[in-house]
């Protein structure tokens, strides 16, 4: 089996499709934001609330600081 990072990118058939849904799930159970943003594109927009923000660094920003305060 190979180590390369598994990439399902449009167009997705039913089962692509299912399968980039697992693989996301399985990103987002780690809780590591380095890993969950692999689940999106560089450009990613993402919305919470009032806030907008684009792009890896800020989604991973966003998840790091949700989480932590969660976790206090």
């Amino acid at each position: 089996m190979s180590s390369a990072p598994l990439r399902l990118i449009p167009p997705f058939t039913a089962a692509t499709a299912r399968q980039k849904v697992k693989v996301a799930q399985s990103l987002w159970n780690t809780r590591d934001p380095q890993k969950v943003v692999q689940a999106y594109t560089p450009n990613s927009v993402w919305r919470n609330r009032s806030l907008f923000f684009a792009g890896h660094s800020s989604i991973r920003q966003f998840l790091q600081q949700n989480w932590a305060r969660e976790n206090s």
